[in-house]
């Protein structure tokens, strides 16, 4: 069973197809909310791969939740490879427009079975700094993602990437850690870029 990033944006693209297509075929369309590194592989070139799904289910979760499973037995999968341990990080702004887009409609639009939503470039810089690891910025995907994403948006200082957190999050659950892991990896940004100058 995989235990690293196996889920390229082919696998999820496929997997959430199936999924499309088993609710279509139950008279159903179920609609998910994407974040984190699945978000990041859909919409980011440089993200290969994802662990697993940080996803909100919305209609019919036991059914979503029974097709879930038997796709992930039927591949191989972890069963919990999309899980909604994500809800602990959603911000207040979560059910804003602009917190996330349409991604795709599985098998189609004709057919809808599987709407995703994914969150947007914003939300997830945001969360991502927020949910930084706490061996620090370089222990993880964390800060390849979070300067992914700072290039996506146009991101360039650490007052700026603070910014954008704040707007999604209160200041209270803005921690020192959160703060310093930002600073640091936009210093070393503002090196790199002084260096290629």
């Amino acid at each position: 069973m995989p235990t690293t990033a196996f889920l390229t944006r082919q696998n999820l693209e496929s997997a959430f197809h199936e999924l499309g297509l088993r609710a279509r075929t139950a008279d159903k369309i179920v609609e998910i909310a994407v974040y984190g590194g699945s978000a990041l592989v859909l919409t980011l070139p440089d993200r290969l791969a994802t662990k697993d799904v940080d996803a909100v289910m919305q209609h019919d979760h036991i059914w979503l939740r029974n097709a879930v499973a038997a796709l992930a037995e039927e591949k191989g999968w972890p069963p919990d490879w999309l899980n909604d341990g994500v809800k602990g990080w959603l911000s207040h702004r979560d059910a804003d427009p602009e917190a996330k887009h349409l991604f795709k409609t599985y098998p189609s639009e004709d057919e809808p079975g599987l709407r995703v939503f994914v969150a947007s470039p914003h939300y997830l810089f945001a969360m991502k700094c927020l949910a930084m690891r706490i061996g620090g910025a370089d222990e993880s995907q964390d800060r390849s993602d979070i300067e992914g994403l700072a290039r996506k948006v146009g991101i360039v200082t650490a007052e700026q990437a603070l910014d954008i957190v704040s707007q999604y999050y209160p200041l209270s659950k803005i921690s020192p850690k959160t703060q310093y892991g930002v600073e640091e990896i936009f210093s070393g940004l503002s090196k790199a870029n002084d260096r290629q100058s």
